[in-house]
């Protein structure tokens, strides 16, 4: 990776189907300065929670567009030619192929949508 920051990517599962999903409440015991956590999977796709402070690497996905919404906070996504900025409860899809750079100068809370075959880190 290009960066120090370490990175809390959990691909994992965490909620079945039916199961109740409190976000509140992960983000309230999350300590660390980026966690990411697969909440659930809506048929090829899977729904992800990001708690994040600082820069995440540029990366692509090669053959996956992303959805980022954020809940709290500040969000801005770098790209090659300007930065777009997210404010609570607006989001945007970065398609397939775009470089990018999520950053969170203070803690912001996001949720993301790709397909559950995707490589968060980039291809």
């Amino acid at each position: 990776m290009e960066t120090d920051t370490k990175y809390n990517i959990n691909l994992d599962v965490k909620y079945k189907h039916l199961e109740l999903i409190d976000v509140n409440s992960i983000v309230q015991e999350c300590r660390e300065k980026w966690f990411n956590q697969t909440l659930t999977k809506v048929n090829d796709s899977v729904v992800r929670l990001g708690i994040i402070e600082g820069e995440f690497h540029w990366h692509k996905h090669d053959s996956d567009d992303e959805f980022f919404f954020v809940l709290e906070g500040k969000l801005f996504i770098d790209l090659e030619d300007k930065t777009i900025e997210l404010n609570p409860f607006q989001g945007v899809t970065i398609p397939k192929g775009v470089l990018h750079k999520p950053r969170a100068p203070k803690k912001a809370v996001m949720l993301m949508v790709e397909t559950a075959d995707i490589k968060p880190t980039g291809d």
